[in-house]
């Protein structure tokens, strides 16, 4: 049975079980008198019979898929003849992959050999044995469960207390793995970038003005053993990303006024749609935009008054890019402008406030720390935005504040550097890591610029 067909059944007998445990329970009330006389209400005690039947098959379920390979592995290597395992640990490694990839139907690095045929038949019936074993277990778990709750199930079980705890449960653990991701996440950042600091000192990398990681052909190159200073990117980063936000902020944080205080509902009900719309296109159309409209836009433009622009100048993905952003601030900003209480505009509308004045010094106030937390999520898309400026601002790491030139950015270099098959010895490798890090450093910094704008308004207002 395969794990598709497995979790359809499971989710069947789940329901099952539902409808089951509903159904004596109801039956339990028409004995015992009415529902009144049940601790729950019914639905409780079938969600509850549904949780017992599904939640123990369903670990069950995921701790086989996620140690099958490692298990049926181990017995396949186990049952290899000995000329083989006694291979050097690189070719070995190698032989085990070509086996998996031959069992799974995948293209194999080498020449196929009767072992390794051999080899592969014997992982594919290892497979197959697991996965009905696996089946049987899920099913009689499942079923277990199922009938377990059914004869537990009494006008005094505490139903909806059990169920609760169970959502608590799966909450708390659901939480626990969100956080220890984002461990996982800045650990794995933190352990590369202190091994590229221990090959390049993190002075030249934050102070140092040359960015050049490829290793150079000529000893008259910049940077014979490469350049990685990184003030070059950074200042990319923040040019671009300040482009943006003078595009996004205004025109988003306006519209939203617009939206809320002086659109009609007709008019508001087509706005608002149309205007996030621009979110869900995806973000290689904005970047063909801004490659083949706008930038040669701006570059005639500027030749007509004298200006020399690049082709892949700042300008035209900072541009585009806060057009990509404005959806962000606006529908942000527009939710939470609505959410500010009406007597606060009664009260203003009643000692003489105009509708200007009144969001001016009332509405925008109130709904200040919304209004930051839009535009802290709209800088972290604008410094994390790749493909826009990939196709329009280009790779060149140039130290430069004028937005007509071509600049590029931390996100950008990550991609590039991490682009094929690498070597994570390398600075050129590891570089990626640092600028990784100080992009996370960057943006927990605005993060608490943020929560100490929120907190001093919060105060003032609330």
């Amino acid at each position: 049975m395969s794990p598709f067909l497995l979790f359809l059944l499971l989710l069947v007998l789940s329901v099952a079980g539902f409808f089951i445990g509903r159904y004596k329970a109801l039956d339990l009330a028409r004995k015992a008198g009415g529902a009144s006389r049940l601790h729950s209400r019914p639905v409780y005690y079938g969600v509850l019979t549904a949780l017992w039947c599904c939640l123990p098959a369903f670990f069950l379920f995921l701790l086989w898929l996620g140690f099958e390979q490692s298990i049926v592995s181990s017995l396949v290597i186990a049952d290899l003849p000995a000329e083989l395992r006694s291979l050097p640990p690189e070719r070995f490694n190698v032989l085990v992959n070509d086996i998996q990839s031959l069992a799974n139907g995948n293209i194999v690095s080498g020449k196929v050999t009767r072992q390794m045929r051999a080899a592969a038949a014997h992982y594919v019936r290892l497979q197959d044995i697991g996965t009905m074993i696996t089946s049987v277990f899920v099913l009689v778990a499942a079923s277990a469960g199922m009938v377990l709750v059914h004869r537990r199930i009494k006008p005094e079980l505490r139903a909806r207390n059990q169920v609760e705890m169970v959502v608590m449960g799966v909450l708390v653990v659901c939480s626990t793995i969100a956080i220890f991701t984002t461990i996982g996440i800045v650990l794995s950042i933190l352990y590369e970038a202190v091994r590229f600091f221990q090959q390049v000192p993190v002075t030249d990398f934050l102070f140092g003005l040359e960015w050049s990681p490829q290793m150079a052909i000529r000893e008259d190159q910049v940077g014979s053993s490469g350049a990685f200073g990184a003030v070059p990117v950074f200042a990319g980063t923040i040019l671009i990303s300040a482009i943006a936000m003078l595009v996004a902020a205004p025109v988003g944080l306006m519209s939203a006024i617009f939206l809320s205080e002086y659109a009609s509902k007709q008019l508001r009900a087509v706005a608002k749609p149309l205007l996030e719309v621009l979110a869900g296109i995806p973000t290689v159309v904005y970047g063909f935009f801004a490659a083949l409209v706008v930038a040669p836009m701006i570059r005639a433009s500027g030749a007509q008054i004298g200006i020399d622009v690049s082709s892949e100048s700042a300008l035209a993905a900072g541009l585009v890019m806060g057009v990509m952003i404005i959806p962000f601030v606006s529908s942000l900003s527009d939710d939470v402008i609505n959410a500010v209480p009406q007597s606060l505009r009664d009260g203003a509308y009643s000692v003489g406030a105009t509708r200007s004045e009144t969001i001016k010094h009332v509405l925008v106030p109130a709904a200040l720390p919304g209004i930051v937390g839009g535009l802290l999520l709209a800088v972290s898309r604008a410094i994390g935005e790749t493909m826009i400026v990939v196709m329009a601002a280009g790779l060149s790491a140039n130290l430069t504040a004028n937005p007509f030139q071509a600049v590029t950015t931390v996100t950008v270099q990550i991609v590039t550097l991490l682009v094929g098959d690498q070597e994570f010895d390398s600075p050129k490798t590891l570089a990626a890591f640092a600028l990784g890090l100080v992009l996370f450093v960057g943006t927990l910094f605005l993060n608490v610029i943020a929560l100490t704008v929120v907190r001093k308004y919060r105060e003032k207002y609330e």
